[in-house]
């Protein structure tokens, strides 16, 4: 299990751009820091028109949250919720001053490891955005800890630098690749 990163020195900053929603086209700011890739626009443009662009009264969990932009597409389009998990503490705090500058209440964002935060928190949620590290073997450990957080017809976004294939477990209910990034649509048995 890794530690949260408490490294001192301070990253140069990217950007990643809101595709829709009520946040469309505005800019959140993000520390370059090694392992930390934004989901491509096109993925992201992809992902929202698979989950349907609205997620009004869905409750939302952002795993590996890092820009935070899964989560904050999330909201921008109505989302009733979305908890950000990071261990990075720069990321934590980027995701920190984005939820200022976009002014909302419905985020929560917190500072830990995703195994230690599924471990002890008991929320339920409707999409789970999964982008954890690549050649850690996360997905082994982390979508087992999920299946308790689900609501009955949750749906988990994946992305790896693998493909995924159904098994006795869960159903890839939608698959894509771009480039490098294998990105999924899941849903458990």
């Amino acid at each position: 299990m890794s530690k949260p990163s408490t490294t001192t020195q301070h990253p140069s900053q990217g950007q990643v751009r809101i595709n829709a929603g009520i946040w469309r086209s505005r800019l959140i700011k993000f520390p370059q820091v090694e392992g930390l890739r934004p989901t491509p626009d096109r993925v992201r443009q992809t992902v929202f028109n698979w989950l349907g662009q609205d997620l009004t009264g869905k409750n939302c969990l952002d795993l590996f949250a890092g820009t935070g932009v899964m989560g904050f597409e999330a909201l921008s389009r109505n989302a009733n919720s979305v908890v950000m998990v990071e261990s990075n503490r720069f990321a934590w705090t980027s995701l920190k001053q984005n939820q200022s500058l976009l002014n909302t209440n419905h985020c929560s964002i917190f500072f830990d490891d995703v195994i230690h935060f599924l471990a002890k928190n008991t929320q339920v949620f409707d999409v789970v955005f999964c982008d954890p590290p690549y050649h850690q073997q996360w997905l082994d450990k982390v979508l087992p800890e999920l299946k308790t957080h689900l609501s009955a017809q949750a749906i988990i976004y994946v992305e790896a630098e693998y493909a995924l294939s159904s098994n006795a477990k869960f159903n890839v209910v939608k698959s894509g690749k771009a480039g490098a990034v294998y990105y999924h649509l899941v849903q458990f048995i």
